[in-house]
């Protein structure tokens, strides 16, 4: 089958590895593209294993979970990385999601959710464990100073686009919200991601919505 997702496990557990293992190979569309127990091999095989998906612990040898997922998304952005651990501290996610990571859930998530996850970052969603996304949601809600412009080097279309992107709104829908084609959005996204120097559309809407973009009362919604 074309369709199945190559998924890479980078674990320095061996019992959680297995389990991983074990889940992998139980899932009819997925297939085990390798196994790394530290982060300098956890990007030699993203780089070798094709990895459609990569489920990537925090605390690696050699490389930290979260330079390991800045070094494998600098290579392939279409990479759907995964953090999977027990650490749950806001510092961790938001350096993990700028890094690249495409999502973030708890090592005791059930099966079901983890394969969900698997899938959804496979399509290149980001996806959220329950308790993170509570947190996530509770950060972005917190009243925050405002200031003058967060982003002084975009144009005040990169900055709309900007504002769309944080509300969720896909390039479609910008395109029809600000009557412009498809291509210009385009354009103007690429140029964005490349001045916030960001790799996706996840890690754009973390910087946005720290800047208090994306928000009922935002700036510019």
């Amino acid at each position: 089958m074309t369709d199945r997702i190559r998924v890479l496990i980078a674990d320095d557990h061996p019992v959680f590895r297995d389990g991983l293992r074990a889940l992998v190979e139980s899932a009819p569309d997925l297939d085990l593209a390798g196994e790394a127990t530290t982060g300098i091999e956890a990007v030699d095989l993203a780089a070798s294993g094709n990895p459609a998906v990569i489920l990537m612990d925090l605390s690696m040898p050699e490389l930290s979970g979260i330079e390991a997922t800045r070094r494998i998304i600098e290579s392939d952005p279409r990479v759907g990385i995964l953090i999977v651990t027990m650490s749950e501290d806001d510092e961790s996610l938001f350096a993990a999601m700028r890094a690249g990571a495409r999502g973030y859930i708890p090592k005791d998530a059930e099966r079901g959710q983890i394969l969900s996850a698997i899938r959804a970052a496979a399509l290149g969603e980001t996806v959220f464990g329950a308790s993170i996304a509570r947190r996530v949601a509770d950060f972005f809600a917190a009243p925050r100073s405002p200031a003058a412009e967060p982003f002084p080097g975009l144009t005040e279309r990169e900055n709309e686009i900007l504002e769309l992107i944080a509300q969720g709104r896909s390039n479609g829908e910008i395109a029809t919200t600000l009557a412009i084609a498809p291509k210009t959005v385009r354009n103007h996204v690429a140029n964005v991601f490349n001045k916030l120097q960001v790799a996706d559309r996840s890690q754009a809407i973390v910087r946005a919505r720290e800047a208090g973009l994306g928000r009922e009362g935002s700036p510019r919604s």
